[in-house]
């Protein structure tokens, strides 16, 4: 098998080799260009040290000495280099306590997570597949090197990964490593948020239905509980036909690759079954549930170390996605003032994605309201109308010269103008609302 690897890389693996050092490209990278993606990354593993590897470059930066790995910049392109390495014990589940070098490539190979990823590459030599990574792909599936059990006893975050690469590739988990990753799934609590974060967003963005695997492999349960109770919560109602768990999934399914939208659709109902109550006749409601939905999703994504930006946007669009709006131009633009021009755009595509994730026969005509919603909105944003009190004609400061004291009924002023501008656009003109705010005072 040949794989056609960049030109600075072959100039890599060339210079160790004339130095006396084997060298090859390893992992995702082999992975990628077999299935005829384009690598993000080339890595690169030699038996040559970090040592050896700074005398043989000029340009390089020593990324983490401690396993062995110095960056080489090549024509102003990054390469990491890192020494063949063995992994001593890990403890609790996260990282190797020790880490030694070795000059066999098959033992480099033989500590990483998936056959998979355990492949390397010398355009010389050609393709060491010692753990049967090639053949995994051709059945598409994911299997650890070696003992399932061990592996992700070195490293619970494994877990997370198999289940990732799942949903990026399409394939399915070899079931002895899915087995492991039930008898195990406890182990996650060992793992930080951050870490967590990273391969859930990443799960996230690749195929949000593969969250179906986290629930069935009780990983999910141990991470996010709230979201977990979901799947056991019906929603007899007409407007539905899953229960909340899959419709959060399809919702999220439903929208664009942006962590943004997809946390908050995978989060939008995580109030419903603490709020669910059923009438006479059977059918479920689920009062408030945006308020109870807006602060657990605030908690869970406290808990996995989101930034604050993301958390508060995530948190209104929540708030916001079951609220009503009419078709005019008022209606919109009341709904644009309340929930933020800024996330109004997002708004229309979190409706979107609610709808079409709830019975397919109610859909359409909801869809058609939506859609003259969306209209209205970009007939506002184009004429520039006002939204908000920094598009006010007139400010605070006008109000003081009137002779209105500055005290906390100035800014009620200011809020009472501008509804009457949302009503009608055309009193925003500076004279027009100096007389209305003489009456209001």
């Amino acid at each position: 098998m040949t794989i056609d690897i960049p030109k600075e890389a072959a100039d890599i693996l060339r210079l160790l080799e004339q130095h006396g050092f084997e060298a090859y490209v390893v992992g995702g990278c082999i992975r990628d260009s077999i299935i005829g993606r384009n690598p993000q990354d080339w890595d690169i593993a030699s038996s040559a040290k970090p040592t050896d590897v700074k005398k043989i470059f000029t340009k390089t930066i020593d990324t983490g000495l401690k396993h062995g790995t110095v960056t080489v910049f090549l024509k102003d392109l990054a390469y990491e280099i890192t020494t063949y390495r063995i992994e001593g014990k890990y403890i609790n589940n996260r990282r190797p306590e020790t880490v030694a070098f070795t000059n066999s490539i098959e033992a480099d190979l033989s500590r990483r997570d998936f056959t998979i990823n355990a492949m390397a590459y010398n355009p010389s030599k050609g393709l060491l597949d010692p753990f049967g990574g090639l053949d995994d792909m051709k059945s598409k599936q994911i299997r650890t090197v070696g003992s399932s059990e061990q592996r992700f006893e070195e490293d619970a975050l494994r877990m997370l990964r198999a289940i990732r690469f799942s949903a990026q590739l399409g394939y399915i988990i070899e079931p002895d490593t899915l087995i492991a990753i039930k008898n195990h799934c406890h182990l996650i609590a060992n793992i930080s948020g951050e870490r967590i974060r990273e391969e859930l967003n990443k799960t996230l963005l690749a195929n949000p239905m593969s969250f179906e695997i986290l629930h069935s492999t009780g990983i999910l349960k141990e991470i996010m509980p709230e979201l977990d109770y979901c799947f056991a919560t019906p929603q007899r109602h007409p407007y539905h036909v899953f229960n909340v768990g899959l419709h959060s999934l399809n919702a999220a399914n439903n929208i664009e690759k942006s962590s943004l939208l997809r946390w908050t659709m995978l989060l939008h109902d995580i109030g419903k079954p603490y709020v669910r109550t059923t009438d006479s006749n059977g059918i479920d409601h689920f009062y408030m549930h945006q308020k109870h939905s807006a602060e657990k999703a605030e908690l869970i994504l406290q808990r996995l170390r989101f930034d604050n930006s993301s958390i508060s946007q995530i948190k209104r669009l929540i708030k916001e996605h079951d609220r009503q709006v009419g078709e005019s131009e008022k209606s919109v633009r009341k709904a644009m003032a309340a929930i933020g021009v800024d996330l109004f755009e997002a708004w229309l595509q979190i409706r979107a994605a609610d709808i079409s994730a709830q019975h397919p026969e109610k859909a359409q005509e909801r869809i058609a309201h939506l859609n003259i919603i969306k209209a209205a909105y970009h007939k506002i944003v184009q004429e520039k109308q006002c939204l908000s009190l920094k598009d006010l004609a007139i400010n605070g400061k006008d109000l003081v010269e009137m002779g209105f004291p500055q005290d906390r009924k100035l800014g009620e002023v200011l809020q009472k103008l501008l509804d009457a501008v949302l009503e009608q656009p055309k009193m925003n003109e500076r004279n027009k609302l100096l007389e209305l705010a003489k009456i209001l005072i």
